[in-house]
């Protein structure tokens, strides 16, 4: 065999890689290489206009939150695979990838420990104001006390409280399974607006009149975009926390400031934000230095286990992909 055809023939079998924002998985994260003949092209981010260039020629796109528009699809003809770094897959353009024979795949259950531990981190540090006690003490207000202790903020036990959870998902269970080692009483929400969903649910209306505690955990979706606005503050008894690991935009975030300056929310613990990272007059930047509210930077999935489970999981996608034996393969809106 001529040396000129054995190249053409590893040409044709080697399969080109283009992740476009590998800095969305933290560098210390091991990011093992496929098993078959590949090039793999890494580019820590990727801006829009520079999409189409980079993926050229390339059969397999890697990314997490770069946009993969209907536009940019049509002109990347080599595209076979999609494999999304995350499970949310609203960055990818499903309809066009479907009706051109683009699989798409994404990670699934590698959140199970570090999304509710998050979620009860926040949880934890409002209900005892952990925070601000410690910018006290940074700032010598305890000495200033002239005791042992010193009572600048509340401090509310979990015993006893109540949770409501919005999501009755795998990430909606962790969190109960916590809480109630905590001793809290967990209600999951019905959905809003709907009725008669069986015995796993509280009525909608009872989880925002009665919790001490809301913590969200459901996708983004046309039903549940700004499920909870000054309506729904205004309702709430309990006047509870708000806490919300899940997406940006299923809280109406021009409506928290308003919540907390007439008393109708004891605090707010959020991971996300309709738009990441938010321009510094956003809601939730305007808030973010209040002694009651904690902004975390969309990290409540990122314990180093998480993240090595899910870069394990993208190569055994890609892996599987090329082998004939697609897994996590989506088809729907997710």
């Amino acid at each position: 065999m001529r040396a000129e055809t054995r190249r053409d023939m590893q040409d044709q079998l080697m399969k080109k890689i283009v992740f476009l924002d590998r800095a969305t998985i933290a560098p210390q994260i091991n990011l093992r290489p496929p098993s078959f003949e590949h090039e793999l092209v890494e580019h820590q981010q990727t801006a829009p206009d520079q999409v189409v260039e980079r993926l050229k020629g390339a059969e397999i796109a890697i990314i997490n939150k770069v946009k993969l528009t209907a536009e940019a699809l049509a002109e990347l003809p080599d595209l076979k695979l999609i494999a999304v770094a995350a499970t949310g897959t609203d960055c990818v353009d499903k309809t066009y990838c479907q009706e051109h024979d683009i699989a798409i795949s994404n990670i699934r259950g590698y959140a199970l420990a570090t999304v509710p531990e998050h979620t009860f981190a926040l949880i934890l540090a409002l209900r005892r104001s952990i925070v601000p006690f410690r910018q006290d003490v940074l700032d010598g207000e305890w000495q200033k006390a002239n005791q042992f202790c010193f009572f600048n903020h509340p401090i509310r036990d979990l015993r006893g409280a109540r949770l409501g959870i919005i999501g009755e998902g795998v990430l909606g269970q962790g969190v109960a399974e916590i809480a109630r080692g905590f001793g809290m009483h967990t209600m999951f929400a019905a959905h809003k607006g709907v009725s008669g969903l069986g015995p796993l649910y509280t009525p909608w209306d009872e989880v925002i009149e009665t919790a001490d505690v809301i913590t969200l955990h459901s996708p983004l979706t046309p039903a549940t975009k700004g499920m909870i606005g000054m309506p729904e503050f205004r309702r709430m008894k309990k006047k509870p926390l708000i806490v919300n690991t899940a997406r940006g935009g299923l809280v109406v975030e021009e409506d928290i400031e308003q919540a907390l300056d007439e008393d109708l929310i004891s605090g707010v613990g959020f991971d996300v934000a309709a738009v990441e990272p938010p321009p510094m007059d956003h809601p939730l930047m305007r808030i973010a230095n209040r002694p009651n509210v904690i902004i975390t930077p969309h990290v409540a999935w990122a314990s180093d286990e998480a993240q090595q489970t899910l870069a394990d999981q993208l190569v055994d996608n890609i892996e599987n992909f090329v082998r004939g034996e697609p897994t996590n393969l989506v088809k729907g809106a997710f």
